[in-house]
C-alpha cells in the first residue's frame, strides 16, 4: 500500500508540475555586497531540467536537474577565478516557484583546480536570491 501511495504522490507532483522552460533573470550578491546579474535558460521535459547559467563573461551548463511540482533542484558546472587560479566548481541550486518568480538558494558542492584537477578551497555559504521569468511558457 505504501508503494501505491508513493506512486500516487509522484504522479500528482508530475501532473501539477509547472513548466519552467524559458529565460529567467535575477541578481546574486557576491563579495563585498556587490550584486551581479545572472540569467538562466531553462528547458524542461517532464521532470527533467536542462539549460545554462549565464554570467557576465561566460555560460555554464546545467548538468542535472529535476522538477517536482513547484520544487526545483539543478547542478551547474562553472569555472571561477580565484586570484591566478581557475577552478571548476559544482553549484547546486534548490528552490521553488512562487508566482512568476523562482526563489533559489545557491550552494557550492565542491571545487577543483581546472588546470591540474587538484582540490581548491571553496568559499562557504549559501546565497538566496530570486529570478523572474522574462520569456517562455507560463
Amino acid at each position: 500500500m505504501r508503494t501505491l501511495w508513493s506512486a500516487a504522490l509522484l504522479y500528482a507532483g508530475v501532473a501539477w508540475a509547472a513548466d519552467l522552460s524559458g529565460i529567467w533573470m535575477g541578481q546574486m550578491e557576491v563579495r563585498n555586497g556587490q550584486k551581479v546579474d545572472v540569467a538562466f535558460q531553462l528547458k524542461q521535459q517532464g521532470t527533467q531540467l536542462r539549460g545554462k547559467l549565464y554570467g557576465d563573461y561566460e555560460s555554464s551548463p546545467i548538468v542535472s536537474g529535476i522538477v517536482a511540482g513547484k520544487l526545483v533542484t539543478f547542478v551547474v558546472e562553472a569555472q571561477e577565478q580565484a586570484g591566478n587560479q581557475i577552478n571548476q566548481t559544482r553549484l547546486r541550486f534548490t528552490g521553488s516557484l512562487d508566482g512568476d518568480e523562482l526563489e533559489l538558494v545557491r550552494e557550492r558542492e565542491g571545487s577543483r583546480n581546472a588546470g591540474n584537477k587538484g582540490g581548491a578551497a571553496a568559499r562557504e555559504g549559501k546565497q538566496r536570491f530570486r529570478a523572474r521569468r522574462l520569456l517562455g511558457a507560463r
